[in-house]
C-alpha cells in the first residue's frame, strides 16, 4: 500500500460517516451540522496545503466532494442563488424539495458527464455583447461541490493583493489598497492600467489542466463541454465559461503569481528586504512597484514611465502569454498620477501632491442614465412603485461609492434625480399647477423639503432615498494575510462583518438592527448569517421570520422579527404544525 492510499484511509476514519443516506427529506436536513462538517474539512485542507502535504489535500478533497454534507451544500447553493430560475440546455430546474433531495442523491462525481452550455449574450457598458454560458443545474451543482474543496487551496496560493471574486474581499478593499500605495509623498508617480483581453474566454486549457489541483477528468469535462447556440453545437478550445460557478476561481488561479514575480524581479532595488518565510502569505512590498488586482483589472505602480514600459510590461506580457492571455491594447495605458486614472468606477488623481479618490465620470453617467431610463419607462405607474424601483439603485450606488470623496457627487446626482421626478410628475398632470403637483408628490421629512413620496393602497408611505444625505467614511483596510478558512481569523472577520453591516446603507434598517441583535447568528441553525460580501447573504439568501405568526396575532414590529437564512426559514415553516 502506497503512502497516498494509507493517508486517504486515515482521513476517512477521522471524519466518520460521509455516506449518502438512502432517503433524504430536504426539509429535515440539519444545516448546522452540514456547515460544521464542511467547514472542518476545509480547515484541514488549508492546514495540509500550508504544510506541503499535497497527498493529504487530495484525500481530504475527495472525501469532501463525495460526502453527503458537501453535496447538500452544493445543491443548496445553486437552488438559492440568483440563477435558480434559469435552466440550462436540458430545461431542468430544482425548485421543489423532492427534486432537491433527488439532486443530492444523483450528484455522483464517479458517474458524472458534463453537458454543453447554453450560450446567451448580455450587453456591456461599451455597447458590445459579452458571451455568457449557462450550465445545467447538475453541472452547476457539481462545480459548487468541487469549489468547496478547491477554494481553500486557491486562497492559500492567491496573491495577497488580489481582491476580486474572493470571500471576505470586495472592490472597496482594492480601492483602499490603491490608496495605500499611491497616497504617500514618496509613492510612485506612474501607473500601468492593465486590462486582459477576453480573460475568461482565452485562458489556456493546457495550463489549467496542468496547474489547477483538482480532479482532471472533471475539470477537462467542464473546459471541453462546448456550447449550444441557436441549435448548433460549438467546441471550446480555450477559456472557462463566464456563468459557471467555479469560473471566477479558475481565472483567479491563472492570474495568481504576478505579485510574487514582480517582487522577485524588483526586490533588489532600493532598500534591502528579507525574503518572506516559506508558506507566508504576506509579501514585503517592492520599492514603488506595487500590484493591485481585482479579477482581470489591475494596476501596477512604478517610479518612472520607462520602468513600466520597458521592464514591467514585458514581464506582465510574458506572464500572461504562458496562460494564453494578452493585454488589451485599447484599455492598457501608462498614466502619470497627476493626470489621474479610472479603476473600478473610481478616479484616482493627485492634486498638488495630495491623492483624491472620487467616483469616476463614467460611473456617474451610467447611474444617471439608469435612473432616467427607469423614470422614462414607468410613466404611468403609481408613485410608490417608482420609489421602489429607484431606491435600490440609489442606495446601492451610494453604498459602493461612500468610502471615497463623493459628497459633491451625491449632491449633483440628487439634483438630477429631482429634476427627472419633477418632469415625471408635471407630465402626468399637464393641467395642474406647480403647487398642486408639489403637494401631491413631494413633502417635507426630517428637515428636508422636496422629498418625493408615494402611498401604497393600504396607506403605507414610501419615500425616495435622498442620496445627498449619504454619509461618507473611510473604508477599513483589510489585513492582507487574513484567511477566511483559517479559524485564527474568525474573530477578526466577525468584527469586520459587524462594522460593515452597521454602515451598509443599501440594506434596510430592520435587517441591520436584526443582524446586530442576533450578533450575526441564524436562530434556527446557529450558523453565521455572513456579511455583505458573502454570496447570497441578505440579497438572495436571508429572510425575516415572524416569531409569532401573523394569523396568531403577530405583527411586523422589530421585536417580532428574526433574521434567518432563506433555507432555514422555509425549513422552519415546513416543519411547524399547521
Amino acid at each position: 500500500m502506497g503512502p497516498g492510499k494509507s493517508e486517504s484511509t486515515n482521513v476517512a476514519a477521522d471524519d466518520g460517516d460521509v455516506r449518502i443516506p438512502g432517503h433524504i427529506d430536504w426539509n429535515a436536513i440539519n444545516w448546522g451540522q452540514v456547515d460544521k462538517t464542511v467547514r472542518r474539512l476545509q480547515v484541514r485542507i488549508v492546514k495540509a496545503q500550508r504544510e506541503g502535504r499535497y497527498g493529504k489535500v487530495k484525500a481530504l478533497s475527495r472525501i469532501l466532494t463525495r460526502s453527503f454534507c458537501g453535496r447538500a451544500m452544493a445543491v443548496r447553493r445553486v437552488t438559492e442563488n440568483r440563477g435558480k430560475k434559469t435552466a440550462g440546455v436540458d430545461g431542468v430546474l430544482w425548485n421543489q424539495p423532492r427534486s432537491k433531495a433527488d439532486a443530492i442523491q444523483g450528484l455522483d462525481p464517479g458517474r458524472y458527464r458534463a453537458k454543453p452550455l447554453r450560450r446567451v449574450y448580455i450587453p456591456k457598458s461599451n455597447g458590445k455583447l459579452r458571451p455568457l454560458g449557462i450550465p445545467t443545474m447538475r453541472d452547476r451543482a457539481m462545480q459548487a461541490l468541487f469549489l468547496l474543496a478547491l477554494d481553500p487551496v486557491a486562497e492559500c496560493r492567491a496573491d495577497t493583493v488580489s481582491f476580486g471574486f474572493r470571500r471576505k474581499r470586495s472592490a472597496a478593499d482594492a480601492v483602499e489598497q490603491g490608496f495605500q500605495v499611491l497616497s504617500r509623498g514618496r509613492s510612485a508617480h506612474w501607473v500601468l492600467e492593465g486590462d486582459i483581453k477576453g480573460c475568461f474566454d482565452n485562458i489556456s486549457h493546457d495550463w489549467m489542466l496542468k496547474n489547477v489541483p483538482m480532479d482532471k477528468r472533471i475539470l477537462r469535462q467542464w473546459l471541453k463541454a462546448g456550447y449550444l447556440e441557436e441549435g448548433a453545437f460549438f467546441d471550446t478550445d480555450a477559456g472557462t465559461p463566464q456563468g459557471g460557478i467555479i469560473s471566477p476561481v479558475l481565472a483567479n488561479m491563472a492570474l495568481d503569481g504576478l505579485e510574487r514575480l514582480l517582487f522577485d524581479t524588483f526586490m533588489r532595488r532600493g532598500r534591502k528586504q528579507e525574503k518572506p518565510a516559506f508558506g507566508s502569505r504576506r509579501l514585503p512590498q517592492c520599492p514603488k512597484v506595487h500590484l493591485v488586482r481585482y479579477a482581470d483589472d489591475f494596476i501596477i505602480t512604478g517610479e518612472s514611465k520607462d520602468l513600466l514600459a520597458d521592464e514591467v510590461m514585458p514581464l506582465v506580457r510574458d506572464f500572461l502569454s504562458e496562460r494564453g492571455l494578452t493585454l488589451s491594447e485599447e484599455k492598457t495605458a501608462i498614466t502619470p498620477i497627476e493626470s489621474g486614472f479610472d479603476f473600478l468606477g473610481f478616479n484616482f488623481r493627485k492634486y498638488n501632491g495630495k491623492l483624491l479618490i472620487k467616483p469616476s465620470k463614467k460611473s456617474v453617467g451610467r447611474v444617471l442614465r439608469k435612473i432616467r431610463d427607469i423614470v422614462r419607462d414607468n410613466k404611468a405607474v403609481p408613485a410608490h412603485v417608482l420609489v421602489d424601483k429607484l431606491n435600490p439603485v440609489l442606495r446601492g450606488w451610494a453604498n459602493y461609492h461612500r468610502h471615497v470623496i463623493s459628497a459633491e457627487t451625491f449632491k449633483g446626482i440628487g439634483h438630477q434625480v429631482w429634476r427627472a421626478l419633477w418632469n415625471w410628475a408635471r407630465r402626468r398632470h399637464p393641467r395642474k399647477g406647480g403647487r398642486w403637483v408639489c403637494k401631491k408628490y413631494f413633502t417635507s421629512r426630517q428637515g428636508r423639503n422636496w422629498v418625493f413620496f408615494g402611498k401604497e393602497p393600504d396607506g403605507v408611505v414610501r419615500y425616495l432615498y435622498l442620496i445627498d444625505t449619504t454619509s461618507t467614511s473611510r473604508h477599513t483596510s483589510l489585513k492582507l494575510d487574513a484567511h477566511p478558512y483559517d479559524p485564527v481569523w474568525d474573530v477578526y472577520f466577525a468584527i469586520r462583518d459587524g462594522k460593515e453591516m452597521a454602515g451598509a446603507i443599501h440594506l434596510s434598517f430592520e435587517v441591520r438592527m436584526l443582524w446586530k441583535r442576533q450578533q450575526g447568528i441564524c436562530p434556527h441553525c446557529r450558523r453565521p448569517l455572513g456579511g455583505i460580501n458573502e454570496w447570497g447573504a441578505f440579497r438572495r439568501d436571508a429572510d425575516s421570520h415572524h416569531a409569532v405568526r401573523r394569523k396568531d396575532g403577530g405583527d411586523d414590529a422589530l421585536d417580532s422579527l428574526r433574521l434567518m437564512h432563506a433555507t432555514c426559514h422555509r425549513q422552519h415553516h415546513a416543519l411547524e404544525p399547521r
